[in-house]
């Protein structure tokens, strides 16, 4: 039998119909459903229609994961700590450089820090373990010492992972999906951490390399899928695991507009989504900014496009002003 796969068509609009049902008892809702499959097209059916097992996935609150409540939008801050990351590489590599700007995002209004000492840019050749632990650990201890912000640690790496997590980390975002190093996968199911897998094709390395799929949006669907299905076997509850689709990551431009363009589809996971779209080489070409840090405009766009899909979290640079924008659009989209 062709698989079937499940896309809500969301909405925020005041005027909710009789039919409506809430979008991971979020802020959007939902009464029609586009139904794809790889080899029929796509069609569209009312929520009555929906297979009880999809309808759960679909309508069930996300749970609170890692002092985050996904009842509303939340923002990650970017934390680098690397001398070669594509838009500020080198500007805060060092520990107090580092924490007084995760204190910053903080207090602008990030509801948790992401630290990363591994660029995964494309290109960018892999760190050693201990190099990679002497740039985040320090890091992670001082902002866990002067906010109560949340802070997740950006790695590929068990002993990474390991050593954040006694640090402090809350959360672990893995880039990989478990791909880099397969024992990462204990090390979540036995400390009880929550997890950010990412969907990403090849290393950073070569990623970019004429990166092809046989239909974008579906193909990694079923990876994300499959990751989260054997985080489970491994004793990971959903409760646990976030996913990224992982614009970018192996993505042509076409690639990662056909992604944002049906986003949604994701919620059918029945995990948290997390979108980082933050100064990416696409924007600059589409919103003619060549620099990275002149691409605020195009990310925050970007970003609450896919909120107003009922994406639950943004992993974003520009803190200060994506939360204004989010707070106003937020405003405006309230209809509790």
């Amino acid at each position: 039998m062709t698989k079937a796969y499940f896309r809500p068509i969301v909405q925020t609009d005041a005027h909710r119909t009789a039919q409506a049902l809430r979008l991971a008892g979020g802020w959007c809702w939902f009464d029609r459903v586009e139904r794809l499959s790889r080899d029929a097209g796509s069609e569209i059916i009312p929520v009555q229609d929906l297979p009880d097992d999809v309808l759960q996935d679909l309508t069930a609150p996300r749970p609170p994961m890692a002092g985050l409540d996904f009842s509303r939008p939340r923002l990650m801050g970017i934390v680098n700590v690397t001398p070669d990351s594509f838009s500020d590489g080198g500007r805060f590599l060092a520990p107090d450089a580092a924490a007084a700007h995760a204190e910053g995002m903080a207090q602008s209004g990030a509801d948790i820090l992401d630290v990363g000492g591994e660029s995964t840019r494309p290109g960018a050749e892999t760190v050693p373990h201990d190099e990679e632990i002497r740039r985040v650990v320090p890091v992670i201890q001082a902002i866990k010492a002067s906010v109560d912000t949340p802070v997740s640690v950006d790695t590929r790496k068990t002993q990474v992972a390991d050593a954040a997590l006694t640090a402090g980390a809350d959360l672990l975002n893995d880039v990989s999906a478990f791909s880099h190093d397969p024992s990462m996968v204990q090390l979540v199911s036995e400390s009880g951490a929550p997890v950010c897998l990412m969907h990403a094709q090849g290393t950073p390395d070569i990623m970019q390399n004429a990166p092809t799929y046989a239909n974008v949006l579906l193909d990694i669907y079923d990876f994300l899928e499959e990751k989260r299905d054997m985080a489970e076997a491994a004793g990971i509850p959903r409760s646990r695991i976030m996913l990224d689709p992982g614009i970018g990551f192996g993505k042509t431009l076409a690639h990662n507009l056909a992604l944002l363009r049906r986003i949604s589809l994701f919620h059918g996971l029945g995990c948290a989504v997390l979108l980082g779209v933050s100064r990416k080489r696409f924007i600059g070409t589409l919103g003619n900014a060549p620099q990275a840090d002149q691409r605020a405009a195009g990310s925050i766009a970007l970003g609450l496009g896919a909120v107003m899909q009922g994406v639950q979290v943004l992993r974003v640079h520009d803190i200060e002003d994506t939360r204004q924008a989010l707070n106003l659009a937020m405003a405006v989209t309230d209809n509790k």
